[in-house]
């Protein structure tokens, strides 16, 4: 398939000219349907130049919520740049664990891909996410860090999807010591994709080195506001750890229910198997449901959550009637 939700999620101009219908729910992204609510209230100066005071509060702010130094965080517009910035600055030879996210086979050239099993104490970085997308695999922390002790390159860490649980992200042991680098997105756990914003969490002379790439205003007035104030929202931030499992457990129960096995273990999407997932795309797209499929494995779909009871009770009906 070459369609252009194959690549990633997202594409419901495209599935509407396919496909037709209105009022589409999209399940394609893994985005928390359910986002951070305050950035409509928030007011900025659009005719003056991002502030570097701001951006340094904004990383502050980022740094606490990462539990992390914040001299080792840079601020980057969307973690899909960071990543690619930070494969060019290390170079050298290169592992990336499949199935994972496409970019990570592009960060470095002529990067080899592999199975995490089979990596662990292998030469050359490795590149990894943690909850890992597409089947929402997580690794323990310890045993990451093990293998960053063993290995003679660097670990890249992509924690794009760790928000919802914190207790697996390695952010901490980011140091000036260790050939440790993390990525987080602002955008899948807050819910607001289109601010562009992630971070680079790194050694200080990788951190140095990505600001001097990026110039004097890497963000927009919009990302600095709306990034500092959600970092320090703590309320919903633990509410929102609190209701994104009990949804999953719900898209669970409807999967289940049509003989469909949810796996992975990131509350924002699950991955199941179907005899024919292409088939299973279309009928959901008939229903103006958008998914995810995979040019490279068939039999897979994977789905965000449900917005509310009502988008369930859609995607309920949907894969009942067919």
């Amino acid at each position: 398939m070459t369609e252009p939700w194959t690549w990633h999620g997202g594409g419901i101009e495209a599935a509407t000219r396919t496909f037709g219908g209105d009022n589409w729910i999209d399940l394609s992204t893994g985005i928390n349907p359910h986002p951070w609510p305050g950035a409509a209230g928030l007011a900025f100066d659009w005719q003056r130049l991002p502030d570097p005071e701001h951006l340094a509060r904004l990383e502050h702010v980022a740094a606490d919520h990462f539990g992390v130094d914040p001299r080792h965080v840079c601020a980057v517009p969307g973690s899909e740049i960071g990543l690619r910035l930070v494969g060019t600055l290390i170079g050298g030879g290169a592992r990336h664990v499949v199935p994972g996210y496409r970019t990570h086979g592009d960060m470095i050239a002529d990067s080899v891909a592999t199975g995490w099993r089979e990596t662990p104490d292998a030469a050359g970085s490795l590149i990894l996410a943690n909850p890992n997308n597409p089947d929402g695999r997580v690794l323990a922390p310890d045993a990451l860090l093990a293998s960053l002790e063993r290995g003679a390159g660097w670990l890249l860490v992509d924690e794009a999807f760790a928000d919802a649980n914190p207790a697996l992200s390695v952010a901490a042991a980011v140091g000036d010591g260790k050939r440790l680098i993390v990525f987080r997105s602002f955008g899948k756990f807050f819910g607001l994709a289109g601010v562009r914003l992630g971070f680079v969490l790194a050694p200080q002379a990788i951190v140095a080195a990505l600001r001097a790439w990026l110039g004097a205003w890497p963000l927009s007035q919009a990302a600095i506001a709306i990034g500092a104030a959600a970092y320090a929202d703590a309320g919903w931030i633990e509410a929102t750890r609190r209701r994104l499992p009990a949804e999953a457990a719900a898209l669970d129960a409807v999967l289940a229910r049509h003989g469909y096995r949810a796996a992975g273990a990131c509350p924002l999407f699950r991955l199941i198997e179907a005899d024919n997932g292409r088939a299973l795309f279309e009928r959901l797209a008939r229903h103006a449901i958008l998914t995810r499929p995979f040019e490279g494995q068939p039999r897979w779909l994977r789905l965000g959550l449900p917005a509310d009871a009502a988008a369930l009770a859609r995607l309920d009906a949907a894969l009942r009637h067919g």
